[in-house]
């Protein structure tokens, strides 16, 4: 399927950080030509119906959690995650970066979208290892 945005520049993390263990398919500009925006909240490791957390203290199961919820929110929009244009990565832990950014790549293998990392001191629950907030826009008509 034809990429409803313009992607400028895209590359794959494998070249930019070759010290780092990565291979995202990321950008550095997305143009988006009409359509529904989508401006997410910052996804984290809970249940989108329940709030609960999940379990697990691990950052890829964290990571698979925040993901799968930022896929779920994007379809229930009406979109697939080929739409997704920009992400915002929230750590608590640069350490934990290579794994959730792996994991991360999973979700969004030939997408390319725009990204951004940030290390912060604490999330809102103080369980929560990574958040991620996505901006994703659908096409008029596909």
């Amino acid at each position: 399927m034809a990429d409803p945005h313009t992607r400028y520049r895209k590359f794959n993390t494998r070249e930019t950080y070759p010290e780092q263990k990565l291979d995202n398919d990321l950008c550095q500009v997305v143009a988006t030509h009409g359509g529904t925006t989508l401006w997410m909240r910052g996804q984290c490791p809970q249940d989108l119906d329940s709030a609960k957390n999940i379990e697990s203290h691990d950052p890829v199961e964290q990571t698979h959690k925040v993901m799968q919820n930022i896929r779920q929110l994007v379809e229930e929009a009406g979109g697939r995650m080929e739409h997704v244009v920009k992400l915002v990565v929230y750590l608590t832990d640069v350490r934990h970066r290579e794994a959730v950014y792996r994991t991360m790549g999973d979700y969004i293998r030939g997408v390319h979208p725009v990204c951004t990392g940030l290390t912060v001191v604490a999330l809102a629950r103080p369980d929560w290892l990574v958040e991620i907030d996505a901006t994703a826009v659908i096409p008029d008509q596909e």
